[in-house]
């Protein structure tokens, strides 16, 4: 049985006494005859339930309220007043505090708003609990130490917390735009409810509207006679996630536009308007901001797709958590193949840290995948992984130390990077006749990864 932990804030020796008394057999209680006090005893013990008179002396309550909200959110606070002061009441509401106890306290009173606080703090943890066991199941954890990385995780973790604000997740091929999606899913109010996915490039335009809002019986040549669910209708009260939403036709991109801005929507051949509430997360991989400019992505429905945007980095971009992932694929098809491999040989690591990776985490895990079942000894060695993908681009070795000149004096080594960096740049634009997403593609980086180093090679 879970023993709740309660904090009771009050200059008066008399209300710590008493409250303790009331509490302490179902409780661990905590008495601070001042904020000061309690903050100290807060940095290393977190309690659940914190009741806060709101006349201290020092600090006072509204105040200490603010300060512990400010650092610790999650704590629901009870807020002790003298007298019912309408005022400072709704103040302390406002800035969080869960509800309000009048002096003098009644027990039953105090009995009654302390187990409903705790209530709530109990089907809080157990949502928690849930919720972490729908992400282990559904969602495989993001590995790596990237600050990259960490500050995307951190990010959607907040996002989450709304049901129906629509996200974009932009970024490359193969850098687990779908394993976003149902992170923020599985972390949002919306999580009992259902995740649907749909590629809109793998639709025809001339289905993709039926598809998304579903159509009547009749409502045109082949329409099954029963009429047919959305895949809307089929999200609601969850998520709806559109891949490759850059590719949906002007025609859907209206539609969706409407149903975004009001949750409403008609079936193909329908008369009957209808409502559902569901959260929208798009991704795509495409330069959306050059389809706008050609006409051939709606920019208000841009905004509204983006209310918030999620850019992800690509694995180049977060090069300290290729080990970390490469090492998680290995023990996964270690397990699915059955496979004595047990590592990586130190020239494999090498390699690992070295490519440029163009397929992001995919691209990764298909090469081990493919290594652990080629591999005939221990570990797994770079010629195992160097194989030319299927779209034959060519793989580069490992450089060869003995192979590099350093006179005696030293090298300029940033001015040789800046160099290097600044010729294949240019080269790149000449093949790609200035056009900056075609030359980013070929030096394998994402548009905005090339305009930044543009910028700060002053080529643009």
């Amino acid at each position: 049985m879970i023993r709740y932990t309660i904090h009771v804030v009050d200059d008066e020796q008399s209300i710590r006494s008493g409250i303790r008394s009331a509490l302490e057999e179902e409780y661990t209680v905590r008495t601070f005859a001042s904020a000061e006090a309690a903050f100290e005893a807060i940095s290393s013990e977190t309690p659940d339930l914190v009741l806060l008179d709101i006349g201290l002396p020092g600090m006072d309550g509204i105040s200490a309220l603010k300060r512990l909200k400010d650092r610790t959110p999650e704590i629901l606070v009870i807020m002790i007043t003298a007298y019912e002061d309408v005022d400072t009441v709704i103040a302390a509401m406002k800035l969080g505090a869960y509800d309000y106890i009048i002096k003098p306290i009644k027990l039953e009173a105090l009995e009654v708003t302390v187990g409903n606080a705790l209530e709530t703090i109990r089907l809080r943890k157990e949502i928690q609990a849930l919720q972490a066991d729908l992400l282990q199941e559904h969602v495989p954890c993001f590995i790596g130490e990237s600050d990259a990385l960490q500050e995307v995780m951190a990010f959607i973790t907040r996002v989450a917390r709304s049901p129906d604000t629509p996200v974009i997740i932009l970024g490359e091929t193969g850098t687990g735009k779908e394993l976003i999606a149902s992170a923020i899913h599985y972390r949002s109010p919306n999580y009992r409810g259902p995740l649907v996915g749909v590629n809109c490039s793998a639709i025809p335009n001339d289905l993709i509207e039926s598809e998304l809002f579903g159509y009547e019986k009749g409502a045109f040549s082949g329409a099954a006679a029963t009429g047919k669910e959305g895949l809307i209708e089929s999200a609601r009260n969850g998520t709806l996630f559109l891949d490759e939403i850059g590719d949906l036709s002007l025609a859907a991109q209206a539609k969706l536009l409407r149903f975004l801005e009001n949750h409403e929507y008609y079936k193909v051949g329908g008369t009957t308007k209808r409502r559902v509430r569901t959260r929208v997360v798009s991704a795509t991989n495409k330069d959306i901001d050059r389809l706008i400019d050609e006409g051939q992505f709606r920019k208000d429905l841009f905004y509204r797709l983006g209310v918030v945007k999620v850019r992800l980095p690509t694995l180049s971009e977060r090069k300290k958590d290729i080990l970390p992932l490469a090492h998680h694929f290995l023990g996964l098809f270690q397990r699915k193949f059955d496979s004595q491999v047990r590592g990586f040989a130190a020239a494999a690591e090498a390699w690992l840290l070295q490519y440029t990776w163009p397929g992001n985490v995919r691209e990764l895990k298909n090469r081990i995948e493919r290594a652990v079942l080629v591999s005939s000894g221990p570990e797994i060695l770079s010629e195992e992984l160097m194989a030319d993908d299927r779209h034959g681009h060519r793989v580069p070795s490992p450089l060869d130390a003995d192979a590099v000149e350093i006179p005696a004096e030293g090298i300029d080594f940033n001015s040789i990077m800046t160099f290097t960096k600044r010729a294949y740049i240019e080269k790149a634009l000449r093949l790609s006749e200035g056009n900056e997403a075609k030359a980013a593609r070929l030096l394998r980086i994402n548009h905005h990864t090339f305009r930044y180093h543009c910028k700060k090679l002053k080529l643009k």
